[in-house]
């Protein structure tokens, strides 16, 4: 009888273990399916983002465009006048005006231009084209701008284009002395 016992104990058992992996296994397709279920939302979520940050790329571009025509308008205008009144100077004045407005538009922007005559050549702001050289110089000192550089909220948008002094080389002082 006590053999009976432990089989019916090993039977309630063996049942009790099948019934909770049952439910394990249930539980673990219900996981598996609401994993992919987030999966899903999570894919959509990312092409929703893209969609709106292209939306507000585009909405940006807009208003800046807009600005930018009524600049275009301007230019049209001042040539057209120019080429009514024969006078340089009316046409000098309006094309004035209209940069005036135009570096008006880049400054509410953030952008700005690089202050640089005088200061010491930064290869991160500037790129230069040529150096002089002179004895009584700073090391590397920018001495002509040839075309101006822009800063956006801090970040270089267009490097200077430079010319640089710098002290003679000691071969040069050597070339020199032995041409006196």
């Amino acid at each position: 009888m006590g053999e009976e016992k432990q089989e019916k104990t090993d039977v309630t058992q063996i049942e009790k273990l099948e019934y909770a992996l049952e439910e394990e296994r249930k539980r673990s397709e219900e996981c598996f399916i609401r994993l992919r279920y987030m999966q899903a939302d999570l894919e959509n979520l990312r092409k929703r983002f893209d969609r709106e940050i292209n939306e507000a790329k585009e909405l940006c571009n807009e208003r800046l465009i807009i600005q930018l025509l009524e600049i275009v308008d301007e230019l049209e205008m001042a040539i057209k006048i120019g080429r009514s009144s024969n006078s340089a100077d009316t046409l000098t004045q309006g094309v004035e005006m209209t940069l005036q407005k135009l570096k008006k538009i880049l400054k509410n922007e953030g952008v700005s231009p690089i202050d640089c005559l005088g200061k010491p050549f930064d290869p991160s702001k500037h790129d230069a084209v040529a150096k002089t050289e002179k004895d009584d110089a700073k090391e590397c000192t920018v001495v002509e701008e040839v075309r101006k550089g822009y800063v956006m909220k801090e970040k270089v948008i267009r490097p200077s284009i430079v010319k640089v002094v710098v002290k003679p080389s000691s071969k040069s002082q050597k070339e020199m002395n032995l041409n006196e």
